[in-house]
């Protein structure tokens, strides 16, 4: 396998080793031949390159199998489930943002009660004068949260 020229993001995922007796040994054969490599090599990337070819040469030498299910493409599941669960935060912040906006006009509903509470965590009380103030300010939070979950979300590297 090249690994030479292959981006960090295309790599296959090594799989984590159990501490065998065997698997010890192994890396401990390697340890001193990556000592000539790592002393000749120039740059952090070159020193990466060369830890990655030692794990991946012990991960075939113990006969670990790795997988680069979802690599070669460049997305990996783990970056793909990030994103689905920072649409969903974002998706049930916008729905409590309807929720407190309802209640600011006079929804007193028990289900939308339930969900102003929520959004105070239960540290205010709703007969407080200034809780439309409270209310304006919590809604404007929610809103600058989500404009900020939205950037880290679809901007792209």
């Amino acid at each position: 396998m090249e690994t030479r020229s292959t981006p960090l993001e295309n790599r296959p995922r090594l799989p984590r080793i159990a501490l065998s007796k065997r698997n010890r040994a192994v890396v401990r054969a390697l340890n001193p031949m990556l000592v000539t490599y790592l002393e000749a090599s120039r740059d952090l990337c070159e020193t990466d390159l060369i830890r990655f070819g030692a794990a991946l040469a012990v991960c075939r030498i113990i006969g670990a199998k790795f997988s680069t299910a979802g690599r070669a493409t460049g997305q990996s599941s783990a970056i793909l489930t990030w994103r689905i669960i920072t649409e969903e935060r974002i998706a049930k912040t916008t729905a409590l943002i309807g929720r407190l906006i309802c209640f600011r006009s006079g929804n007193t509903r028990p289900r939308i009660l339930r969900n102003v509470m929520m959004a105070f965590a239960g540290n205010v009380s709703l007969s407080q004068p200034d809780i439309m103030q409270k209310l304006t300010k919590r809604i404007d939070d929610l809103k600058q949260r989500i404009a900020a979950w939205g950037k880290k979300c679809f901007i792209k590297p």
